[in-house]
């Protein structure tokens, strides 16, 4: 388990799917963090496997069509603060027709 820098500052879990996790090599399903807003986790996600922002965010920034973000099972934007403690669920969206 990986702990971020400024872990005790405002720790939170971000749980990735395992579609996320065989991009990164050396990723994991739960990671904890330190992270006041999405746009914060996903920097930090970011920074410990180069490109998975990417895969997450866009360049307007905003969370990208194919990706789902939740906090506390409510759909988030990268300004949603995430509480202390809480647990961020990263989707990839499911299409078909």
């Amino acid at each position: 388990m990986e702990i971020g820098h400024n872990s005790g500052d405002h720790p939170v879990v971000a749980r990735l799917q395992g579609v996320m996790v065989d991009l990164f090599p050396g990723s994991t399903r739960r990671v904890e963090m330190s992270a006041r807003t999405v746009a914060e986790m996903i920097d930090e996600l970011d920074r410990r496997w180069p490109g998975m922002g990417d895969r997450i965010r866009d360049t307007r920034p905003a969370i990208r069509k194919h990706m789902n973000v939740f906090v506390e099972g409510e759909r988030a934007k990268l300004d949603t603060e995430i509480p202390r403690g809480a647990e961020v669920f990263i989707l990839t969206a499911i299409s078909g027709g």
